[in-house]
């Protein structure tokens, strides 16, 4: 995505090239289009700053109809598009009608080099406030939905972490959440903070295995202007961030050797030093911490800081994987099949008798996670009434002593693109017990990529 290209659209071929000369010197892209047909094309190749589009098209137009049909394309493509439209003297009353119907400022030509410059610039910043409200409003929705979703389960096994979770809530102890992948840790973090006195304050989460080594401390503990290279303005940790609430870091235990020490001492002195700073700012957050690494490998001193593990699970729960509690099933699979059914706008689904006997004599290497995936896709694929087995389509499960004994993957002359990527991602989250980080790092994916592609395939 470029954060600052501008596209000019026009059909007189001496307006793009001054345009593009005098512009390229103030942005880092600058794409010319002559055919206004094209435009739709560049903006899916492209997140432009702002287009800079023509009223007229074709010798003698001067009505401005054409410029006004392809400004509304624009907004539909998308709505948050930055659009300044190029006009005649004569067409005024047109761009002022237009910017009614969503542009953002008019040129008049011939334009003067210096209000051009500071009409894109301005485009540019108001683009990006746009994208940044848009993205904050995603967020907020993911978080209301994350937070609206409860702990199911009636088990025995899941009544014992419902407890543990009210009885720590309450208090400001630092929490531990172990689990594998998928059985609903950030779930239960969220469940804690809102339980907690801090419930009114933020929940913010950190993906630790997400973040580059070199980042990790400009991440959780900010930084100055000047710390380091790109270090162009003073950024806010978050540790800072999340003052007053809580701190949620996913997938702790991939916190490499060497930066443990840093965060450990941060949290003993309740004090963050951003970087580049010789200030030590007084921080008040609640820890909540979470891995999928099992608890044998987490207690070893070259893999992880003892004195840090024992400051990050003042209390431990342990999340249990959901083959360890198919009581569960069948109310988890109702909560989604409602969820899905009103999201998605179908008729509410019942669940086939068939249908729960596959989802209780699978295994669910992914746990719940992939369970919700799975209700997810029938309701949108079932044909009828009723989801049954086929809808589910829940493959045979690998034995789960599996993960101890990799297996190569079954090429058997099959040189079918999809099902060789499907055998070596199975391979990889079978090799490495649902660690989706370790899985995606063999794989050479990134954590995201490795979730969409286990989603294409229905793992």
């Amino acid at each position: 995505m470029t954060t600052d290209a501008i596209l000019i659209v026009d059909d007189d071929e001496d307006i793009l090239t001054a345009g593009k000369l005098l512009l390229k010197r103030h942005f880092s892209q600058v794409d010319t289009c002559a055919n206004p047909g094209d435009i739709p094309e560049k903006m899916r190749a492209t997140d432009y700053a702002a287009i800079l589009l023509d009223m007229n098209f074709g010798p003698g137009a001067s009505s401005g109809e054409e410029g006004l049909f392809w400004l509304d394309n624009i907004l539909q493509l998308d709505p948050d598009a930055v659009v300044v439209l190029i006009t005649a003297h004569g067409g005024v009353d047109t761009a002022v009608e237009a910017m009614k119907l969503g542009a953002t400022d008019f040129i008049s030509k011939p334009w003067q080099n210096e209000k051009l410059v500071a009409t894109l610039s301005a485009g540019a910043k108001l683009r990006q406030s746009r994208s940044e409200a848009t993205q904050l409003k995603q967020a907020n929705t993911a978080l209301i939905e994350a937070a609206s979703q409860p702990l199911l389960g009636e088990s025995q096994a899941m009544q014992r972490v419902i407890q543990l979770i009210e009885r720590t809530a309450p208090t400001e102890a630092n929490v531990l959440l172990l689990g594998e992948n998928g059985t609903g840790k950030e779930l239960a973090a969220r469940a804690i903070h809102q339980a907690s006195d801090r419930r009114g304050e933020v929940f913010i989460t950190v993906d630790v295995g997400a973040i580059p080594e070199s980042l990790f401390e400009s991440e959780i503990f900010g930084h100055v202007k000047g710390a380091f290279t790109d270090a162009k303005e003073d950024k806010v940790g978050r540790l800072q961030a999340a003052a007053g609430g809580t701190l949620f870091l996913d997938e702790i235990g991939n916190l490499p050797l060497h930066l443990q020490p840093k965060l450990l001492s941060v949290l003993e002195q309740r004090k963050v030093q951003p970087l580049g700073s010789n200030k030590l700012i007084d921080i008040d957050v609640r820890v909540i911490a979470a891995t999928n690494m099992p608890r044998t490998q987490l207690t070893s001193e070259d893999v992880f800081r003892q004195d840090l593990l024992f400051r990050l699970n003042t209390v431990e729960i342990e999340l249990p994987p959901l083959r360890d509690r198919k009581d569960d099933i069948a109310t988890i699979a109702k909560y989604y099949i409602d969820y899905y059914s009103t999201k998605y706008k179908r008729p509410i689904k019942e669940l086939s008798e068939d249908a729960l006997d596959a989802m209780l004599a699978y295994n669910w290497p992914g746990n719940i996670r992939a369970l919700r995936h799975a209700i997810e896709r029938a309701v949108i694929l079932a044909t009828s009434d009723r989801l049954d087995a086929a809808d589910l389509a829940l493959m045979a499960s690998p034995p789960v002593a599996a993960a101890q004994q990799p297996s190569e993957v079954p090429v058997d002359g099959d040189l079918n693109l999809q099902r060789l990527e499907k055998a070596a991602i199975q391979e990889a989250l079978t090799r490495h017990r649902y660690n989706i980080s370790h899985a995606a790092k063999e794989l050479g994916l990134t954590r995201a990529a490795l979730y969409r592609r286990m989603e294409k395939h229905g793992l």
